[in-house]
């Protein structure tokens, strides 16, 4: 199970750990970036989500038609590579982190009441560091997703680096940021806290004491929508704040949002464009929360099985 247990029966090594992680961010990522595509879409459009001539996404159907008609199907996955560079990044640090935290937080050995809140405090701890390592590469695939397909700024993921720190400055690479950590922060420490507690209820209705690919898998998916719901708000700054700087390859999708910071972004956008501004995108964002985080944590809980199997047979 993820998470540090002293009933815990599998011995794994930290090596073991970022081995899992790393194929988790794999295959998840290979799977929904997609859906990753359709979000990051919708979060950048300032026109409403509607039926309407000024705007060019109206709904997640409609969209994916529009991409496929306009941009062809591999644009669905468009910004794969720099997206599984941070996959693959954020996975390994993540759980090894918060496998390390729990180990260390077990120590103490504190009442059983207190481990909703080692996990919230661990999972957010680990989300944080997860985002220092992997962030120069959300910027990028970013960048990405967001141009047209007829205004090509970027042609690969290297380029992408070098026309960033050029053009804009090292420090480009980690912009948005500051939302990120508001955002990761609880995001992290509700998504592993809920986790742990829907797996053990899960268990407790089933009344069986192993981690299932079925319970891990139904149990990310509550934690997904948990943690994605708390703190989406955040998440849509973090995107527009990702593009500043990057009109000439916006063009095409309808108005560039401009602003200068957390507090701005998030009052420009309120005023600008009401209150469910706040939580534009959300239904393709809650619908690749729910998928991905209950595939991120059921293939890590499947490698880790498979990697415990075989150190037994050796």
């Amino acid at each position: 199970m993820v998470g540090y247990s002293k009933y815990r029966q599998r011995k794994l090594t930290q090596l073991d750990y970022l081995i899992a992680g790393a194929g988790s961010g794999v295959i998840t990522r290979m799977i929904t970036q997609p859906l990753d595509v359709l979000k990051i879409r919708f979060q950048l459009q300032v026109e409403p989500i509607l039926r309407s001539s000024s705007s060019k996404y109206h709904s997640v159907f409609h969209a994916t038609k529009l991409i496929i008609q306009e941009e062809g199907v591999k644009a669905l996955w468009k910004g794969h590579i720099p997206a599984q560079f941070l996959s693959v990044s954020y996975g390994t640090v993540q759980f090894w982190s918060f496998e390390v935290l729990t180990e260390k937080a077990a120590t103490f050995d504190l009442s059983p009441s207190f481990y909703p809140v080692i996990n919230f405090t661990c999972g957010a701890v680990a989300g944080c560091t997860a985002t220092a390592a992997s962030f120069p590469f959300d910027v990028v695939r970013t960048r990405l997703v967001a141009q047209s397909e007829h205004q090509k700024v970027y042609s690969s993921v290297t380029q992408a680096f070098t026309t960033i720190v050029r053009n804009e400055g090292f420090f480009a690479l980690y912009r948005g940021m500051l939302p990120t950590f508001f955002q990761i922060a609880p995001h992290g420490g509700v998504q592993f806290m809920c986790y742990r507690l829907f797996n053990n209820f899960y268990k407790y209705l089933t009344d069986t004491t192993d981690t299932t690919f079925v319970s891990s898998f139904l149990s990310g998916s509550f934690a997904g929508f948990c943690g994605k719901t708390a703190v989406y708000p955040l998440d849509l700054a973090k995107k527009r704040m990702q593009i500043q700087g990057f009109e000439h390859g916006r063009s095409s999708f309808g108005a560039f949002f401009k602003c200068s910071g957390l507090y701005d972004c998030l009052v420009k956008i309120y005023e600008v464009e009401g209150f469910s501004g706040l939580f534009k995108g959300l239904s393709p964002s809650i619908l690749k929360a729910v998928f991905t985080t209950a595939l991120y944590f059921s293939t890590y809980e499947t490698i880790c099985k498979l990697l415990a199997s075989q150190r037994e047979d050796d």
